[in-house]
């Protein structure tokens, strides 16, 4: 039944909201399948935010990279920084799984609360940000494929290590396009399968991380540590701008709602138990890379296996960068997962055509998730992982904008909703999560402004052309038909 101050709205309005109270019924006719536990969403969570932050991201701003400004020692407080606005959006998120498990995160979440506008232009920014972060991840783990094979006497000729603006003599990055097509199979093989991969996968991540800060710690150099802030301040914040697209995957995990067994019950403990457990290993291994080389000499490709090969241990080198490979595959799966369920998910709402929200046997959409995965691929193998990186980052800081102002209006206009969890410090903590974001967003360079703005302009014409017509919000849409059709 929809609430008083959605049917005040009219039924052609832009900013309809969907109705909380037939959220049960969605979920229990979705053609998803419940499989995923507590360890199985935390696993989701963690293996999304742990991976290209530690083993690319903090090395590329600890030196800067080609034509960047080098954060230094102090990318430990642009983690930080990055890390405590990204808290503010978690307890959002939390309070939101916990009441609304269903697919489409930030999505739904702007949708139930803010109208289908906002709804839909979240979900259309998170289609690109999800896919853009899938390439990125890519980018990182082509350098540590790199690294290994040169580990192992085997020389990756340059055409196929990257794109010209990244590497002389580059063409296209194969080893980024080819991990792509991986990780879009695994995940098309089903959530379960998914379930299994991702938490032994996270396992041995998290192994290998407290194996590299162990081992590194021995060789950690004081002078590495002078001058800690080497750019200023300034360079900080913008660095803290990039490394927030590492302490964000619990968003892509809480696509995933619908999946889990008690999704009111685990959802919110997994948002919250991924982002610490991320953030702890954060700081470990930036003090252990930025104390073992200095950050001028530190790869923005591969940070830790150039840094134990200068020290001295070239097998160690070898055997992070395989692992390195492995374990950021996870990161790939969570966020992969993620387009495909907002892309579901916005396909069952009528905002995108049916053909879209269509499940094989085992509960996995499987058009959206090779259509997903094919784009990802395409973005990995021509775009610098910088530029793709900010892209990513304005397009979550938005959806962080919008979970943050939807969880206070919800608190004003739906009280009486049952909560499984409930935020501190209302409206506090959500109101510092939207200046936190909105600050970051404001540290990106102009031409990342510039393609978001392209991206929402498109998705305005295809609102107004096709999603507001067809919407299960409005009375008149063909697609009530059609659903009569398939429940008959």
């Amino acid at each position: 039944m929809m609430s008083d101050n959605s049917a005040l709205q009219g039924t052609q309005s832009v900013l309809r909201r969907k109705p909380i109270d037939n959220v049960e019924d969605e979920t229990g006719r979705s053609g998803l399948f419940k499989s995923l536990g507590l360890w199985q969403l935390t696993a989701i969570g963690v293996g999304g935010i742990i991976g290209v932050g530690i083993f690319t991201l903090a090395g590329l701003v600890a030196n800067g990279g080609p034509g960047g400004t080098p954060v230094g020692p102090a990318v430990l407080i642009s983690f930080l920084i990055a890390g405590l606005a990204s808290a503010a959006a978690a307890l959002s998120y939390a309070e939101f799984a916990g009441m609304i498990p269903r697919a489409g995160s930030a999505y739904t979440y702007g949708y139930v609360a803010l109208g289908e506008i906002i709804g839909w232009f979240i979900g259309w920014d998170l289609l690109l940000e999800y896919i853009a972060i899938v390439a990125v991840v890519a980018i990182g783990i082509s350098g540590y494929f790199t690294e290994f094979m040169s580990g192992i006497g085997i020389t990756v000729p340059t055409w196929m290590q990257g794109t010209p603006d990244t590497i002389e003599g580059g063409v296209v990055n194969l080893p980024a396009v080819a991990v792509c097509l991986l990780v879009t199979f695994i995940l098309s093989r089903g959530t379960k399968t998914f379930g299994r991969f991702e938490l032994i996968a996270v396992g041995l991540k998290i192994l290998l991380i407290l194996g590299i800060v162990g081992l590194g710690f021995f060789y950690v150099n004081a002078e590495n540590y002078s001058p800690f802030v080497p750019s200023g301040f300034g360079a900080v914040f913008a660095g803290a701008a990039t490394v927030f697209f590492a302490v964000f995957g619990y968003d892509a995990m809480s696509t995933a709602a619908e999946e889990a067994k008690d999704g009111k019950k685990h959802m919110p403990k997994a948002i919250l138990l991924s982002l610490l457990i991320a953030m702890v290993l954060y700081v470990l291994a930036t003090l252990v890379l930025t104390g073992m080389q200095n950050y001028k000499d530190i790869s923005p490709t591969a940070g830790f296996a150039s840094a134990f090969q200068f020290v001295g241990l070239p097998v160690v080198a070898t055997i992070i960068s395989a692992f390195a490979v492995i374990s950021i595959l996870t990161v790939m799966l969570t966020f992969l997962l993620g387009v495909t369920r907002v892309w579901f998910s916005m396909s069952r709402d009528g905002l995108l055509p049916a053909w879209f929200s269509t499940t094989d046997r085992s509960g996995t959409p499987q058009r959206v998730t090779w259509i997903a995965g094919i784009a990802s691929a395409l973005l990995a193998g021509v775009f610098p992982i910088r530029a793709v990186a900010d892209l990513t980052n304005i397009g979550i800081l938005a959806a962080f904008v919008v979970v943050c102002v939807a969880v206070i209006v919800l608190r004003r206009t739906r009280p009486e909703v049952p909560r499984t969890f409930r935020l501190p410090l209302m409206p506090i903590v959500p109101a510092f999560g939207v200046l936190a974001s909105l600050f970051l967003m404001l540290q990106l360079h102009w031409e990342t402004w510039l393609r978001f703005g392209v991206w929402l302009l498109i998705g305005l014409a295809i609102y107004f052309f096709y999603g507001r017509k067809h919407s299960l919000m409005n009375p008149d849409s063909p697609r009530h038909a059609l659903l009569k059709q398939q429940q008959a």
